[in-house]
Parts: C-alpha cells; sequence; structure tokens
C-alpha cells in the first residue's frame, strides 16, 4: 500500500518532460507537486480522526480509491495540456487520496505493536520510501517510448487496483488488545494517554510539529528537484555539446539515481526508527539533522556523479527517518490511545511544508538562478530543526531519552 502511495516522490522524474512538451514554467509545473503535499497532510490529519470513528479498512480504501483516480486524471491533464485539471488530479484528488491512505498503516501499526513503536511505523513508512524507487526506473523510459500521459494512465490504474486491495486487510486490534509480552508496558502507555485538546496545549506538541515542518520542508524541497540537479552534475561533468540521444540516457540515469536514492530513502525509514526504539527519538533527530545539514552545504561543491550519488542518498535516508520517527516519538510524550487523531493533526505540519519547501526551494533557484544557495537554504533550515531537537524537553520523564 505504501509502496503504491510514496511513487509521488519520483515527481521531478515527470517534471521537466512536461515542461519540455508543454512549455510550462518552472514553478507553474512545481504547484501541482505542491498542492499534492499541501493536500496531502491536511487528509493524513482528518484521516487519522476518521480511523477512530470508521476504521482502517474505510479510509484506506478511500485513499486508493481517490489516489488512483488522481493521478489517471493527471494523465488526462497531459493529453490535453490543461494545467489547472493538472492541479485538479495530481494536486487535490491524488494528494487527499495519498495522505488517506499514508496514514491508515501508522496509527494501525502503532495500535497493534505498543511496545515497538518504532520498528513497525518503520517497516511501514519504508515501503512509502521505496514507491519512488519502483516509478523512477520504470517511469524515465515509459516517457520517453510513449509520452508522459501514458505512464501516469499506467500508474493511475495499478495503483488503484493495489492500494485499494492492500486496505482490505486493516483492522484495529481488540480494544483490550496487548502483546502478551508486554502486557504491562502496554497497559502503562494507555492509561498515560491523552486527548488531542490536551495535547495541543503543550509546548511539545507544537515543538514536535516545528521539528517535522522543518524536515519536510528542507527534504521536499531537494526531492522536488533532485532529477534536474542530477542531471545539470552530469551534463557539466561531460562538458560538451550533447545530442537529443545523449540527453535522453542523461534523463533515464537521472531517473536511476532518482530510484537508488529512495531506497535509501526507504532503508533510512527503517534503520533510524529502528535506532529510536535503543536510544531514543531525541538522539536520533540530532543525529540526523546534524548530519543532513552538512550534507546539504557540501552538495554545491560536488562535481563527481558518484559521490553527488552518495551524498543525495544520505540526505534521502535522514530525511525518511525523521519521518518515520515522528509517529512513535508523538506516541511516546503523549501515548497511543488517541494517536490516530493527534499524529494526523500533527501531521498539518507536512501541509504547511509542502507548500513552503518545493515553492522556497524553487523560487530561490528562479531568483539567483543557482541549486547551491536553494541547498544552502535546506540546510539552514535544518539547523534550526536541529537546535529544537536538541533542547527538547519531554513532559514526560522516561518516554524521551
Amino acid at each position: 500500500m505504501q509502496l503504491c502511495l510514496g511513487s509521488v516522490y519520483a515527481w521531478s522524474v515527470f517534471k521537466k518532460p512536461m515542461m519540455d512538451a508543454h512549455g510550462w514554467g518552472e514553478t507553474q509545473t512545481q504547484a501541482a507537486f505542491m498542492i499534492s503535499s499541501f493536500v496531502f497532510a491536511l487528509a493524513a490529519a482528518f484521516g487519522g480522526y476518521l480511523i477512530d470513528k470508521k476504521g482502517p479498512r474505510f479510509v484506506g480504501m478511500a485513499g486508493g480509491l481517490l489516489f488512483g483516480s488522481g493521478i489517471v486524471i493527471a494523465g488526462l491533464a497531459n493529453s490535453l495540456a490543461n494545467p489547472l485539471l493538472l492541479y485538479l488530479g495530481y494536486g487535490l484528488i491524488g494528494g487527499l487520496g495519498g495522505g488517506l491512505g499514508y496514514i491508515t498503516p501508522i496509527t494501525t501499526l502503532i495500535r497493534w505493536f505498543p511496545d515497538k513503536k518504532g520498528f513497525a511505523t518503520g517497516i511501514a513508512v519504508m515501503g512509502y520510501g521505496f514507491g519512488a524507487f519502483i516509478m523512477g526506473r520504470i517511469a524515465p523510459k515509459i516517457i520517453i517510448d510513449l509520452g508522459v500521459a501514458p505512464t501516469f494512465y499506467f500508474w493511475g490504474i495499478a495503483s488503484l487496483l493495489l492500494v485499494t486491495g492492500a486496505a482490505l486487510i486493516f483492522t484495529n486490534p481488540p480494544k483490550d488488545w496487548h502483546p502478551s509480552a508486554t502486557s504491562s508496558h502496554s497497559s502503562i502507555l494507555h492509561t498515560s494517554s491523552i486527548t488531542f485538546g490536551q495535547a495541543i496545549r503543550t509546548p511539545q506538541w507544537w515543538i514536535l510539529w516545528t521539528i517535522l515542518f522543518l524536515n519536510i520542508s528542507a527534504g521536499l524541497g531537494f526531492i522536488s528537484q533532485l532529477s534536474p540537479i542530477a542531471q545539470d552534475v552530469m551534463v557539466s561533468s561531460i562538458a560538451r555539446t550533447l545530442t537529443k540521444s545523449q540527453l535522453n540516457a542523461i534523463a533515464i540515469a537521472s531517473g536511476t539515481l532518482l530510484a537508488v536514492c529512495a531506497l535509501f530513502n526507504g532503508f533510512g525509514r527503517i534503520f533510524w526508527a529502528w535506532v529510536s526504539d535503543g536510544i531514543g527519538r531525541k538522539k536520533v533527530f540530532v543525529l540526523m539533522f546534524s548530519l543532513a545539514a552538512t550534507g546539504y552545504v557540501v552538495l554545491p561543491h560536488i562535481e563527481s556523479v558518484l559521490f553527488f550519488g552518495v551524498i543525495s542518498c544520505i540526505l534521502l535516508a535522514c530525511y525518511g527517518g525523521g519521518l518515520s520517527s515522528m509517529p512513535a516519538f508523538t506516541a511516546d510524550e503523549f501515548g497511543p490511545a488517541h494517536i490516530g487523531e493527534i499524529y494526523g493533526m500533527l501531521l498539518t505540519a507536512s501541509s504547511v511544508a509542502g507548500i513552503f519547501g518545493p515553492f522556497l526551494f524553487a523560487r530561490v533557484k528562479e531568483t539567483t538562478d543557482s541549486f547551491a544557495i536553494a541547498l544552502y537554504t535546506d540546510s539552514g533550515l535544518l539547523v534550526l530543526g536541529l537546535i529544537l531537537a536538541a533542547t527538547y524537553a519531554s513532559r514526560r520523564k522516561n518516554s524521551c531519552r
């Protein structure tokens, strides 16, 4: 389920072909991804509340129907060269379905595995990170052979079938269910849970919201431009005029790089979430933000395609780790009983970041004509996140190390 939904991370593979085919501008094309990211988070917030009322199966199936339909409409938008239809399909409808689908496995797994929250949710969102690996491998070739619109059609129909099918197996555990080996631990967690209304009145909720916002802003800004940046590095490393076929080969190569980075996005999600179960969520965020902030400063000075790929993989691993560790961080702080609503609303940070991050990156690039300044800006966002993570003080003395 998450594998299909996570294919949205391959957006940058579609972006340049659409701009070339239709003459759309940088920010004009990027708007579809920004709308999708914004709506995604709002839908996830509402979906967390809806799962508590209707159950995960209902929400997951609704997400699959909307997501698949939205991607098909994006194909129609390219057939008609209509950017407004792209905003409606890929942005609004696809984003709505993606958010409903994304929140479903996360909230369900936290309830089934209260003793291994980080690892369990890490496995789920690892699938989300791997989605771009699949799309990054196959989309560039299909786009070159058949065009952008047929690629969207294929992607949409496959997602429609697979996401709704996967949603059929989801169910919440029984009300008093807990892993037998950790019954005492589970009971303590449930009795110490607080409601969303109580959580939002604590400074910790807002600090976690800001940490997530900064992580996603930097990550989405970079992801949305990863393929064009990689192509620039590849072209500059050759340093000569290229034929159309050579440019097509570079486009495919950048898609391959995107796919490899997506693997690290996925592996980073399970790795950092697993580490957070051992050393604590706070320490993990300090490590990830330190590593990523340094990486964004180093990246503009790299001329080697191989080294560029290595740093990009590290950056995507840290970005994915932030997303996978935050659900467990939230459950540690506020308990699992109302995690659907509490974490769902925390994902409004992703909604704001989905607009802010890609827009800031695209705007800085457009204004300065430099990817380097945009990457430095991402680094600055992560330094702020590092400060917040390092100074974070939990309201529950034993829940955050």
